[in-house]
């Protein structure tokens, strides 16, 4: 039976690593389930696989789509399972890698279809979102899909819009569709989460901020700031300093809230993991040791 083996949890934990190390030991390929490493023009902020890691271990999902390209769910579903195809006509198992839930979801339970929206609403949402910004689309999510606020990603102002835009076009929240059926997947699937004390989660991502920053995150921005107004830009790194180059504080007040806004991400994929109930949560090291003893 074809397995898959999924690594989860937030972000700075070391997934990428563990998931090199798995492939290697299984001399198999990585699909990625993060939702902002798959765009070709982000690089510095969304914290990549270095060159030398892509090279050691083919990686799907990695600078697969542009910027451009509308990314949801379901489109990842389809291309993961096409790429998970690939995999096990060569391999018994494939690595799932990432901290984007959801994504790691339609993968292995599957999303449901969603009706159409209303592509001059969906329009209408980003326009007002961009001229009265994050308060204004809070409070508008909040007081049309109460449900959805109370549960949802408050400070992601992609999946508020998407709400938002769902709302109002079928007057019907979001998580009226919501998964409610498992697909059946024709391999095997075992799940594990890292889990990292709080003190060294927030101290990798605080270095790895500054090593971002030291990086060029910094130009990164600012070359990418004509195109703000795209939902892949929508993303903790960007938003901060664009706000900067608006005008609104110094640069070490921007640094500090890319800390502490991805600090609050990990965080909320922390809860997301442990509330699925379906990941043996243990360290990297435990979790690389019971892998490879146990399929050797």
């Amino acid at each position: 039976m074809k397995k898959l083996i999924v690594i989860a949890g937030p972000t700075a934990s070391g997934k990428t690593d563990l998931a090199i190390q798995l492939a290697q030991h299984f001399k198999t390929e990585i699909l990625s389930a993060d939702s902002r490493q798959c765009y070709q023009e982000l690089g510095v902020a969304v914290a990549k696989p270095s060159q030398e890691q892509l090279q050691s271990v083919k990686h799907h999902f990695i600078n697969s789509h542009s910027i451009h390209d509308e990314v949801s769910a379901g489109e990842y579903e389809r291309f993961g399972l096409a790429v998970l195809d690939e995999i096990f006509t060569k391999n018994d198992t494939a690595i799932l890698v990432g901290g984007t839930g959801l994504y790691i979801k339609a993968i292995c339970e599957g999303i449901d279809e969603m009706p159409a929206i209303d592509e001059t609403i969906k329009k209408e949402v980003e326009v007002n979102y961009q001229k009265n910004g994050l308060s204004w689309l809070q409070n508008e999510v909040k007081n049309s899909d109460p449900d959805f606020y109370a549960i949802g990603e408050t400070d992601n102002p992609m999946r508020l819009m998407r709400a938002l835009t769902f709302k109002l076009s079928t007057q019907k929240s979001i998580l009226a569709y919501r998964n409610s059926t498992i697909k059946k997947r024709p391999f095997e699937i075992e799940k594990y989460a890292i889990d990292i004390e709080k003190a060294p989660l927030y101290k990798n991502i605080n270095d790895r901020v500054d090593l971002m920053i030291a990086q060029g995150l910094v130009a990164e921005a600012e070359f990418l700031f004509s195109k703000k107004h795209l939902k892949s830009l929508q993303t903790v790194g960007y938003t901060e300093l664009f706000s900067y180059f608006e005008g609104h504080g110094d640069l070490a007040f921007a640094i500090d809230k890319i800390k502490q806004h991805t600090r609050n991400y990990a965080k909320r994929q922390i809860t997301w993991f442990k509330n699925q109930g379906q990941y043996t949560m243990c360290s990297a090291k435990e979790i690389a040791k019971t892998l490879m003893q146990l399929n050797d």
